[in-house]
């Protein structure tokens, strides 16, 4: 389960990658680690255009798992999920490169993963909802009061050969060219759930090891 990744792009280079059209992040510094419950760049098909804008990570899961936030999502069939993956709750997640934990002793060791050494763009499949309800750290929400979030997930599939042998269960869905860009934020469900697999062995690599965040 993919729960830390980075982002060392800045907004000109997310501008012109994803042909965003309104950017909402402001001065966005370079993102070394992004952790579950923070807020993250994600680009959608907002009403004014493409936008680059800022949402949290992770969406409440089914009610009889307690609601809690789930940041990785396997099961596209589940009721629970089917609704937003309509395509105006699709969204593009933008990543440098992502994290899966090696089960070493005595702690498990952080294994980063990327397109190669160079850390070029590409972005999970991922979807989002609007939802009510108190998250945040006490820094960003000192009273813990309800407020309105875009709460963003994305998308799993089963692990390649590069991933694998550190994390067997599972792996994001990468999506590394602009034409998978248009066709998960466009395409008709049943076509753009065709993008749900691995990548290639041969189009990623391991980059790093033992580091929290990725500034490479």
């Amino acid at each position: 389960m993919c729960n830390l990744y980075s982002l060392r792009a800045g907004p000109d280079e997310l501008r012109k990658a994803f042909g965003v059209e309104r950017d909402q992040t402001g001065n966005l510094p370079p993102l070394p680690g992004i952790f579950p419950d923070q807020m993250a760049p994600v680009v959608w098909n907002a009403p004014e255009g493409r936008e680059l804008t800022m949402m949290r990570w992770g969406i409440p899961g089914p009610k009889a798992f307690g609601e809690h936030p789930v940041t990785n999502v396997r099961n596209v069939k589940s009721p629970h999920w089917r609704p937003w993956l309509k395509p105006e709750y699709r969204c593009l997640v933008p990543v440098s490169s992502f994290s899966e934990y090696a089960d070493t002793k005595p702690r498990k060791t952080p294994v980063w993963f990327a397109l190669n050494e160079d850390r070029p763009l590409f972005a999970f499949a991922g979807i989002w909802r609007p939802w009510t309800g108190v998250r945040g750290t006490k820094k960003e929400n000192p009273d813990r009061v309800e407020e309105e979030h875009r709460l963003f997930s994305f998308l799993t599939t089963e692990a390649n050969g590069v991933v694998g042998p550190v994390h067997p269960k599972a792996m994001p869905v990468l999506l590394t060219k602009p034409e998978e860009w248009a066709m998960w934020l466009e395409a008709p469900t049943q076509d753009a759930l065709t993008l749900q697999r691995p990548l290639p062995d041969e189009m990623m690599k391991e980059v790093a090891r033992g580091e929290r965040g990725d500034g490479a």
